[in-house]
């Protein structure tokens, strides 16, 4: 089940294109380019106009609204949230923004700030039904369900025909007791829309609680006729035959369910229980390490590969995983009787006995209590049955708080900074609107040097170029051709005898060292495409980093070089932020990740609009545990138009709590 949460519809738009637009005409053009991008789903256009136009006027507070509406539908949470903020600075009766920056504020789990803005909203404008459907939801996730049924009630007066009012409504009965009004609220749902699968998920899963499995079967059996997509459906039937015996059809539900979701943790660890019902202990095994791997502080996951263990009459794993399991939690009194076992036959018939007397303690202190509620002491309790959602998915967020979140990522930074031939010259342009850099040495450069040149990220293309005696014009032709050994030496060439022409030649050579060591870092990757290998920037949990390839065999590659010409590129020039950026890559792929923060610290802080630093800062700063600032840094990567920040944003950054 699933609480439908509060959408920013991007419909909303429609009732404010006929808004008067600034008398100014660049504005007038950006705001409308930028609304009609975000009407039509055109997202990052639009972020890009509204951006664009707050460097405009940065008094507007209709650009933040629509901006914050435009990150919000590419999930950055965040940074909508700073835009609806500023939005409501700027104007203190904007009922509209502090009704979405409710929703992010719930979103984000901070309910106290989310219905204090609605309260607010709400005393701005009573008579807006949508704002209590937005504080039902928030009351709803924040446990509040009676004062959730409340503001349900409020809205279905005013639309009595959204049957994702009615889902919430009965999800709010069900949390407090009573099934008959849930029920009734389900019923009501799939009336008003038969075509939508959540009504048949949400009353089929309480027809099984119900214990009325044909019931349960044919609504599922429906839920997935009308999207073969719903994950849930399947693992809610995948349960519900369980229940009926049918084991070979519940198998291939949640084999379903992990064809689409190959990382559901929760569905792992089902299938592995389901697998050793069915006597595949190899199965199992491989599907609850899975399960470790994801979340290693999972108890039932130690507990119950333990078991496998032990049926395996692999002693030693046993003891380690029942181990780990009463580590994890030391009143786990099942855990120390088992152990207990474990240990006799393995002849350990002290430890034996002291595991037997410790858990008969636990299990007549846990009689005692007088608390009622079941916990890991109560030796009672099946710990092997499969685990079916349950209540907790108000508190938890649910199915998806299940998924897995990778422990080990496999990243790409934005790549490097170098110069390269381009087709003509730079003719310049509109620096207010676009930011570019402006460096006067380097525009100097530029514009004198024999063939047109460009400072770029993007993959160098074969220019035909007029023959010259430079060697960095050489090498620059070279390396369009990928002859990379013969450019290396042309780039030496140019380092060893820069300019004597110019005053500026000692600078010149920073140039031709940054690309010389652009070149060794691209060489490596170079290599490893002949070796069918990808290279990447790998980092794990315990913040370690490394450059290696996708193989389960890593190489790793050695960067020095690169890095040398880097940093003496520095020390001639470190005012160019192309080149403190390359070190923080650079920085990077060598596991110096502070050093490579404070590099793009540097980049950004000399050239403000420099979105690859942001997105790699924050990709180094997500995986040094950093989560709030580097989130913060990919949504400034994504204003800025950096092509996959709001990709990892949605992945990493969506739930305040996920993991990686």
């Amino acid at each position: 089940m699933k609480i439908f949460l509060m959408k920013i519809r991007l419909t909303v738009l429609l009732l404010f294109l006929s808004l008067a637009a600034s008398a100014q005409y660049d504005k007038e053009v950006f705001s409308f380019r930028g609304r009609l991008a975000l009407q039509e789903g055109r997202l990052n256009e639009a972020v890009s106009n509204f951006n664009i136009l707050a460097g405009l006027d940065s008094t507007d507070y209709w650009t933040f609204f629509y901006r914050g509406i435009a990150k919000y539908n590419l999930g950055d949470i965040r940074g909508a949230r700073a835009d609806f903020s500023t939005a409501v600075r700027q104007n203190p009766v904007f009922t509209s923004g502090y009704h979405y920056r409710a929703i992010t504020e719930s979103r984000s789990g901070q309910f106290d700030e989310a219905l204090k803005d609605l309260e607010k909203a709400i005393e701005l404008r009573p008579g807006s039904p949508g704002l209590y459907y937005t504080r039902g939801v928030t009351y709803f996730l924040s446990r509040q369900f009676e004062r959730a049924v409340e503001d349900f009630n409020k809205y279905i007066r005013s639309e009595p025909k959204d049957a994702s009012t009615y889902l919430n409504r009965g999800a709010s009965y069900l949390f407090l007791g009573d099934s008959l009004k849930a029920l009734d609220d389900y019923n009501r749902a799939i009336k008003l829309d038969r075509y939508e699968p959540e009504g048949y998920i949400r009353r089929g899963t309480l027809m099984a609680a119900r214990g009325k499995h044909a019931d349960a079967l044919k609504d599922l059996d429906k839920a997935v006729e009308l999207d073969s997509t719903v994950t849930l459906a399947y693992f809610q039937r995948a349960l519900v035959r369980c229940e009926t015996g049918d084991v070979k059809n519940a198998m291939a539900d949640l084999n379903t369910v992990l064809k689409y979701e190959p990382g559901n943790a929760l569905t792992l660890y089902n299938r592995s229980l389901l697998s050793a019902q069915m006597g595949d202990f190899e199965s199992a095994l491989a599907d609850m390490d899975r399960v470790i791997a994801i979340n290693p502080g999972n108890v039932l996951a130690w507990f119950n590969r333990a078991g496998f263990f032990v049926e395996m009459a692999r002693w030693d794993d046993a003891l380690a995983d029942y181990n780990k399991a009463i580590e994890l939690y030391p009143d786990f009194a099942k855990a120390y009787m088992n152990r207990a076992y474990v240990e006799l036959q393995m002849g350990m018939k002290r430890a034996s006995k002291e595991d037997y007397r410790t858990a008969r303690a636990k299990v007549a202190a846990y009689e005692s209590a007088t608390s009622g509620g079941a916990d890991f002491s109560d030796t009672t309790r099946k710990y092997s049955n499969l685990l079916a959602l349950d209540a907790d998915f108000a508190r938890s967020g649910g199915f998806e708080d299940e998924m897995l979140r990778h422990r080990d990522v496999d990243i790409n930074l934005k790549p490097l900074y170098r110069f390269a031939l381009a087709k003509e010259r730079d003719a310049g342009g509109s620096y207010l609107i676009e930011h570019r850099y402006e460096n006067r040495l380097l525009d100097d450069y530029l514009a004198k040097a024999p063939v047109p040149m460009t400072v770029t990220q993007e993959a160098a293309e074969t220019v035909q170029a007029a023959v010259s005696d430079d060697p960095f014009v050489k090498a620059l032709q070279d390396v369009s051709q990928k002859q990379y050994t013969l450019a290396l030496q042309h780039y030496t060439d140019a380092v060893d005898s820069p300019s004597a022409e110019s005053p500026y030649g000692a600078y010149y050579k920073a140039f031709y060292l940054m690309n010389r060591g652009a070149l060794r870092a691209e060489m490596i990757d170079f290599i490893a495409s002949f070796e069918s290998n990808v290279q990447t920037l790998t980092m794990d949990d315990k913040g370690n980093t490394k450059a290696r390839v996708q193989q389960q065999v890593s190489r790793e590659y050695d960067y020095s070089e690169a890095l040398s010409d880097m940093e003496a590129a520095a020390e001639i020039l470190p005012s160019l932020p192309y080149i403190q950026y390359n070190l923080g890559n650079l920085y990077s792929l060598s596991s110096r990740l502070v050093e490579a923060i404070d590099c793009y610290d540097k980049a950004i802080k000399l050239y403000p609009w420099m979105g690859s630093a942001y997105f790699n800062r924050g990709l180094v700063l997500i995986y040094l545990k950093d989560k709030e600032k580097g989130c913060i840094d990919l949504s400034r990567a994504g204003e800025l138009g950096v092509e996959g920040a709001y990709n990892v944003i949605s992945r990493y950054c969506d739930k305040e709590d996920g993991q990686l």
